[in-house]
């Protein structure tokens, strides 16, 4: 049977939107690896179920209603509609600007609703309830993700009409993710015996690999938020990877002067620091710019690290740390080194003349960490008294394998 063809498709931007989608899946099994390993071995499948369950709980959740709360027709700037409920009419419409189909689009946006509260489970690792988890990463892409993903990317989100920019996912992603992730260590608790007892990593091995396959992957979450297979995907590519090796190097370089060890744990939190703050900025700045917001980024990310035992709170894998703080360490750099002459979309920052572009970003970083945090306390709140937040002491102990999913990581 024929196919019908959408007019002015373009094929080429098309393949390259559809790659970058299944790059974009692939960080989420390997944010499950990167997380996984850092956790003691009778918690490594339920952390896994973190992230493998995001896929298709959101899946199906941005299919049904997410996209369009994110994209369809704007209520005053804040939300959209529900026009596009079960993507009704999507397979025959163009996206246009790069020409592609609109499908192609809402899938390569729905690998960042997948990943993003993905990345919030790191705070609460070995000890939520996974009845709880369901719940929460429901509604909280429903009533967080949805809503700021309008602000920032749709054409009549506010935050996009003040002037604000983030290319792929800097305040959308990880501010809304990591500071919703502090608020679930604060609510949620401690781990027992913490902070006396550390629980150590249990398989260094998993978490660089995971690690490397995110860098891997983040050439689609960055490159691809391009939409073409043109110059700005190249200077994104670019800059992404720059961006990570000055992340990996500022924490490698701070850490080795501060313990006298250069870990290679170390090394996989600053690549992943310097990715999380090249996002916003990827498609706005050059590539010399790109190495220092990396650089800047493994160091800050570093310090952040560190106030865990200044404020003793439980951000079990450093959710917040390295994404909140690595999210507006970008933002903000954003406002610094963007230049317009590098893509038409973006504006002038500080480097240039642009003082107002860094206040915005200040804007939108304020907005979306305050909403993300307030949010995600009531749904906390909420969900803990219809279902309880937290396993019980003894399934702490015994670990969340056998008490939540009856099964184990490694047998004998």
């Amino acid at each position: 049977m024929a196919e019908t063809a959408l007019p002015s498709i373009d094929a080429g931007n098309t393949a390259w939107l559809l790659v970058c989608s299944a790059l974009v899946l692939l960080m989420t099994p390997a944010l499950a690896l990167f997380y996984a390993g850092m956790v003691r071995r009778k918690n490594v499948l339920s952390t896994i179920m973190h992230s493998l369950a995001a896929i298709p709980l959101i899946s199906l959740q941005w299919a049904l209603i997410g996209y369009s709360l994110a994209f369809g027709p704007t209520h005053g700037g804040l939300i959209g509609g529900l026009d596009f409920v079960g993507l009704r009419h999507l397979d025959t419409m163009l996206h246009e600007g790069p020409n592609v189909p609109k499908l192609s689009f809402v899938a390569f946006q729905m690998m960042f609703a997948v990943i993003t509260p993905a990345l919030i489970s790191g705070a609460f690792a070995e000890r939520m309830k996974f009845s709880a988890y369901v719940a929460f990463t429901l509604l909280w892409s429903t009533l967080v993700y949805d809503p700021v993903a309008h602000w920032v990317w749709s054409d009549n989100g506010w935050l996009l009409k003040l002037g604000a920019i983030d290319f792929a996912g800097g305040t959308v992603v990880h501010i809304t993710a990591g500071v919703s992730a502090l608020v679930c260590a604060l609510v949620i608790g401690k781990r027992l015996k913490y902070p006396q007892e550390r629980a150590l990593p249990h398989n260094l091995t998993m978490t660089l690999t995971g690690a490397g396959l995110l860098w891997f992957g983040w050439f689609g979450f960055n490159a691809g938020s391009a939409l073409s297979s043109g110059a700005l995907a190249a200077l994104s590519f670019m800059t992404t990877h720059l961006g990570a090796a000055g992340g990996a190097l500022g924490w490698l370089l701070i850490e080795w002067k501060h313990r006298g060890k250069a870990t290679a744990l170390g090394i996989a939190s600053g690549l992943v620091a310097g990715l999380v703050a090249i996002t916003p900025a990827a498609g706005y700045v050059d590539p010399w710019a790109a190495v220092v917001i990396g650089l800047i980024a493994g160091v800050v990310c570093y310090l952040a690290v560190l106030q865990k035992e200044r404020f003793r709170y439980d951000d079990s894998l450093d959710a917040f740390g390295v994404h909140g703080i690595g999210g507006v360490v970008g933002a903000l750099l954003t406002g610094v080194f963007a230049r317009k002459a590098l893509n038409s979309g973006g504006g002038d920052g500080l480097i240039t003349g642009g003082v107002k572009l860094l206040g915005l970003q200040a804007l939108a970083c304020l907005a979306s960490a305050a909403y993300a945090a307030i949010v995600t306390w009531v749904l906390l709140k909420l969900i803990d008294k219809f279902i309880g937040l937290r396993v019980t002491e003894q399934d702490e102990r015994e670990g969340l394998d056998t008490t939540q999913h009856g099964e184990e990581g490694y047998a004998g």
